[in-house]
Order: C-alpha cells, then sequence, then structure tokens
C-alpha cells in the first residue's frame, strides 16, 4: 500500500444533530467546514470518534456521517485546501464494525480509526484486524489505512483499559495498519513511544497524540550542560509523534493548529502563549454541581459553533451530558469573555473565525 500518514492536526469532529437526534447534513458539512479553516484549520477530519458521539449513535447514522465526511474532505481537496477523512468504524459490536468497515471502503475513505477494546463481543484483537479485517479487504480488491485508538475512557465494560504494547506491535506489521491514536495520560503515552521502535518494522507507525496538551510538555526546548538550548527540530524528530487529534480544536482549529505548528518547531515564547489561551478555553467547559465538578466538553463545543454561527442545533445525543439552562447561559459568557481574551494574544491569521468570512480575516 503506498500511503504516507498525514501529519498536523486531526479533528474529531463532532456530530450536528436536532433535538431528534437526527444528523443535520448541511450544519454537518458547516461544521467540517469551520474545522477545516480554508487550510488554517485541520488536516484530517476525523467521523463518528468520541467527541462525535460514536457511541451514543446507531450505524445509520454513523454512516451518514461517514459520507458527509467524505464528500465534503473531498470536495475541499478538489477546491486545492487538502484534507482526510477518518472514519470511526467503531461499534458496539464486531457485526456493527464491520458494516461499518465495509461501507468505508465503499465510500474510499482516506483511513479508517477502530478502537478494539471497544467493541463489547471481541475477544481476540489480533485476530479480528488481521483475519477478518484482512478478509474483507481481500474480498474487496483493495485495503484503506487503519489507525489504532487507545482510550481507556471508551474502553467496553469487562475489557481491558489500554492496548498491549506487544499485540500493537504484532498489529503494525500488518500492510494495512499504519499507526495509532493515543488519548491517554503521559504514563501511557510515554509507554508507547518507548515501544515505538518495535512498531516501525514494516513500515512508517506514527503516534497521534489524543491528549493534544500534552504537546506543550513533549516538544519544550530543554538545556544542556553548557546553558545552550537544544535544537528543538531534533526533539520533534526524535518522537515517533506525527500529530494530534484534538476535540478541543472544534472550538479553536486554528489556534490549535498553529500551536502544533510552533510545539513542533520548539518555539518556547509561542508554546507558552498558546498553552495558555488554550487553557482557558478548556476551562469554560467546567461547571460545578453540587459537590462535584463536570466536564461538559462535548455540550461545550457544539455551543461554541452555534455561538459563532456556524451551527444552529446545539443538541446532544441521548446519553451525553447536556448543559442546565442555566449552564447554557453561563458557558455563552464565557466563551464571549474568552474569545475577547483570545483576540488580543493570538497571532494574525491565526484566530478561527466561520468558514464564509475566513479569507476576508485572514488578508486582513
Amino acid at each position: 500500500m503506498e500511503y504516507t500518514p498525514r501529519p498536523g492536526l486531526s479533528i474529531p469532529v463532532v456530530t450536528v444533530l436536532d433535538r431528534e437526534g437526527r444528523v443535520i447534513a448541511d450544519e454537518q458539512r458547516a461544521a467540517i467546514r469551520f474545522a477545516v479553516q480554508d487550510g488554517r484549520g485541520a488536516d484530517i477530519i476525523f467521523a463518528a470518534g468520541t467527541n462525535g458521539e460514536w457511541n451514543r449513535l446507531d450505524n445509520p447514522r454513523r454512516q451518514e456521517v461517514f459520507e458527509i465526511a467524505v464528500e465534503e474532505c473531498r470536495r475541499l481537496t478538489a477546491s486545492g485546501i487538502p484534507v482526510e477523512a477518518w472514519l470511526g468504524i467503531t461499534g458496539h459490536t464486531c457485526a456493527e464494525t464491520v458494516e461499518n468497515l465495509e461501507r468505508a471502503i465503499e465510500l474510499k475513505a482516506d483511513a479508517l480509526v477502530v478502537a478494539p477494546l471497544s467493541i463489547r463481543d471481541l475477544d481476540n484483537i489480533v485476530e479480528f484486524v488481521e483475519r477478518e479485517m484482512g478478509q474483507i479487504f481481500d474480498r474487496a480488491g483493495a485495503s484503506l489505512p487503519v489507525f489504532l485508538y487507545e482510550n481507556a475512557g471508551i474502553a467496553a465494560p469487562g475489557k481491558p483499559l489500554h492496548l498491549e504494547p506487544g499485540a500493537v506491535a504484532q498489529l503494525s506489521r500488518l500492510d494495512y495498519v499504519r499507526g495509532i491514536k493515543v488519548t491517554a495520560d503521559r504514563a501511557v503515552l510515554d509507554g508507547f513511544i518507548a515501544a515505538a521502535p518495535s512498531f516501525n518494522t514494516h513500515h512508517p507507525f506514527p503516534i497521534y497524540a489524543g491528549n493534544a496538551h500534552q504537546i506543550f510538555d513533549l516538544f519544550v526546548p530543554f538545556s544542556g550542560l553548557l546553558g545552550r538550548v537544544h535544537d528543538p527540530g531534533d526533539r520533534h524528530h526524535d518522537l515517533p509523534l506525527r500529530g494530534i487529534v484534538c476535540g478541543p480544536a472544534n472550538m479553536s482549529p486554528r489556534e490549535w493548529k498553529r500551536a502544533w505548528e510552533v510545539a513542533a518547531a520548539g518555539e518556547r515564547a509561542l508554546m507558552d502563549r498558546y498553552r495558555e489561551i488554550l487553557q482557558w478555553y478548556a476551562e469554560i467547559c467546567l461547571f460545578q454541581r453540587g459537590s462535584n465538578q463536570v466536564e461538559l466538553s462535548i455540550a461545550g463545543l457544539k455551543a461554541s459553533l452555534a455561538e459563532r454561527g456556524v451551527i444552529t442545533s446545539d443538541a446532544v445525543a441521548a446519553g451525553t451530558e447536556a448543559f442546565t439552562p442555566d449552564e447554557r447561559v453561563k458557558f455563552h459568557r464565557r466563551f464571549k469573555a474568552v474569545c475577547d481574551r483570545a483576540a488580543e494574544l493570538v497571532e494574525a491569521g491565526w484566530i478561527s473565525v466561520p468558514a464564509q468570512t475566513a479569507e476576508a480575516h485572514t488578508r486582513g
């Protein structure tokens, strides 16, 4: 297979739903265009991921999102804005996952993402990916790049919380398995980074960091014995990280794209600036409910798109925690305040704007 994993910013785009839980196709397209920001946002659109509420949707709705993502990314690429469509084929069962795989092949997606530990009736990960998925590719006469997805937060009941690096190494030898997304704490991510040489024996097998804020620590320039700052580019190339998969970037795609660029370049002053700005955006999704603090990230991402006029419906899927009316009002105030603060610090041309005004904003 001739394929080079795309570097940069992958945005697991939210799924735009009406109050009855139906996908709003036109607004889904608008959310994708906003994420791409005329080339200054997402390099990859990840459809039906965790921020896309895959685990709250049935297969018909997942596949509707697939179709929209592939069509919109193809249209953008044809217009001179290259962006890949990666489809999250994970279902609650092996049968659902296979159905999604077959549909993704029909659509000729750029790549697939599968979270094996989220599939409730999957007992043998290696056998499923190698034999079942491999047989489907063989029957289709074509294969697509597959990226594994490590995320303890969506592991099915009774399943291990983490993929075994040994199993990942075994799967990495398959021609179509081309990388892994790791949404985990630093200890787990560091474990995969340490094991990376065993993943690269047949072809490049990059890691994408799912907790995107980690790049500010991973790529920080460091000093040597004589006080000199080591070349940050060396640090970037030493790590097997190809990019970030960033749910919060639904809210601020340009800012996150720029954060990835300055982190990969080791520009310390700008790294510190974007770390602070993007932490503000994260904190506006935190709310106190009694004695507990809750993070309403998906509700916040959708509300931010509604605040910007990108979409009209900020409804979340059944089962996803929604704002109370008071929380929604608070979010409106917080979001406006953060946008105003960020506008004073973000570099010219790197403030996220709705697609219809992006070109004029960049010129300005």
